[in-house]
């Protein structure tokens, strides 16, 4: 593998929104990406072949989060690598598996929901702060950021579960930069709402039948209006963020729909 100078975690690059940033990512020089997924990423190894960049990928269920954040602090501890900046990206998202009123969710669905989308940034994010504090003396810069929504915001009929994960996020990202910033050398923090991207989610939402889904409608005049972001395009912006000199002076960053 290739020497890197910037390393980036990201959870959930399998598609979408999350697979066009590490495809980006892998592009850039001196790069390296850990990928944690349930499922490895052909696309990604690809990427990083044509690149001849660094990838790893680690294949674990965030519906469990906790031994895959161990797992992280013990990997990032026993690291030698020339790193001048590690960021971690919180991507991985679920929604329930049936966009419906809460009363029609199953239990095993909410819980899914929240662990994936709420439970394991907390712990990655903890693992990741707790294993490069050390280094953040020595001069390493560290970013975490977290792939938030509008819908942690907007409350939306039937998405109860994933909009209340993702205003945890939120929540959890303002707490969090407010200890950073009274740190020395604290990481840079940030909880970003990508706009509408046109992905699985989207079109979940889109084909849901109005009983399950009031709001369906609107998401398909928003896609038949072209105001979908693609992915490729999302991940651009969202990167272009993520290096820019003003992260994490703001913990909430709202891109337009």
């Amino acid at each position: 593998m290739a020497s890197c100078d910037v390393l980036t975690i990201i959870t959930g690059a399998t598609r979408g929104l999350g697979q066009a940033m590490a495809e980006q990512l892998l592009a850039q020089p001196q790069a390296g990406v850990l990928h944690i997924a349930r499922h490895a990423s052909e696309p990604l190894a690809q990427a990083a072949a044509a690149q001849g960049a660094s990838l790893w990928q680690w294949q674990a269920d965030l519906a469990d989060a906790q031994p895959v954040a161990a797992q992280l602090a013990q990997w990032l501890g026993e690291q030698q690598g020339p790193w001048g900046e590690i960021r971690l990206i919180n991507n991985a998202a679920v929604q329930a598996e049936q966009i419906a009123p809460v009363a029609m969710t199953a239990a095993s669905s909410l819980r899914q929901v929240l662990r994936v989308d709420l439970e394991a940034p907390m712990l990655l994010t903890a693992a990741f702060l707790q294993a490069t504090e050390a280094s953040a003396a020595q001069g390493l810069v560290r970013k975490v950021l977290n792939i938030s929504s509008g819908l942690a915001r907007l409350a939306v009929a039937s998405m109860a579960p994933y909009s209340a994960a993702k205003a945890g996020l939120d929540q959890f990202t303002r707490c969090l930069a407010q200890e950073e910033a009274a740190k020395a050398h604290g990481a840079r923090v940030c909880a970003l709402h990508p706009g509408v991207v046109d992905t699985g989610m989207q079109l979940q939402m889109r084909e849901t039948a109005a009983q399950r889904f009031p709001a369906a409608d609107q998401f398909r005049q928003l896609q038949l209006a072209g105001r979908l972001r693609s992915a490729e395009q999302a991940a651009q912006t969202v990167l272009q963020v993520l290096d820019g000199p003003h992260f994490g002076k703001q913990a909430i960053v709202e891109l337009p729909v």
